[in-house]
């Protein structure tokens, strides 16, 4: 398979592929599965608050997110992801994820960042509190806040919630709501990357629906969704 790579004009990338089938009732204890995942994450995000700060002032500075930081924070945003898709962000796969910060791009959730030469300045101050507050106002309706795994309830949590007795019932994750639920987590992303220094990239008032990152042309994502027989 080959290596992700967020394309000019589209810093910010999310791929994923929905398994066929997934378990009727294994939806129900994903969240203890997920429990190793939480305490480390616990840990990485401590350590990705702290990576961000150093990263402001570097940005400040320099106008660059130092390589190494920048890896590491993508790394704890792919780890984050991938749990959210197992789990009840997506509920997309019953692949357990890996414990990993790289690309992993075998896994059916994949995220990429491109990593930006220069930064600005003057964004580096306001775009994280004053230009993302209408993209936050939109996320609260969509996830109720956010936790570990970055989904905390919401619309996602709703349709989530439907695919899961959906699943149970008829064994089959419904096409157009894996889209919708990918649409905004796609989103949610891209905000994440943004009030996070990682792109001055502003992220669009846009829901791009659907497994594949628009335009890309990803064979194999939201398409595998069949009904079964």
């Amino acid at each position: 398979m080959t290596t992700l790579a967020a394309s000019p004009g589209t810093p910010v990338r999310v791929d994923a592929e929905p398994d066929e089938p997934l378990s009727r009732w294994l939806w129900l204890v994903k969240w203890i599965l997920l429990i190793p995942h939480y305490v480390v994450l616990s840990f990485l995000w401590i350590a990705f608050l702290v990576v961000s700060v150093v990263a402001f002032f570097a940005v400040l500075f320099t106008e660059r997110y130092p390589r190494a930081l920048f890896d590491f924070s993508l790394g704890v945003l792919r780890w984050s992801w991938r749990v959210a898709y197992y789990g009840y962000g997506a509920l997309g796969t019953d692949r357990y994820p890996p414990f990993s910060l790289g690309e992993e791009p075998d896994y059916p959730a994949r995220l990429d960042v491109a990593y930006p030469e220069r930064l600005s300045r003057g964004l580096v101050l306001v775009k994280w509190w004053l230009l993302a507050i209408p993209h936050y106002l939109v996320l609260c309706f969509f996830l109720s806040g956010v936790n570990l795994a970055w989904w905390g309830g919401g619309l996602v949590a709703v349709l989530v919630l439907i695919a899961a007795v959906t699943l149970a019932f008829t064994e089959e994750y419904p096409r157009s709501l894996f889209d919708l639920v990918m649409g905004l987590d796609r989103w949610a992303l891209r905000v994440a990357a943004y009030v996070c220094l990682m792109t001055d990239s502003y992220p669009p008032f846009r829901l791009d629906m659907g497994g594949a990152e628009p335009g890309t042309g990803t064979a194999g994502t939201a398409d595998a969704v069949e009904e079964r027989p």
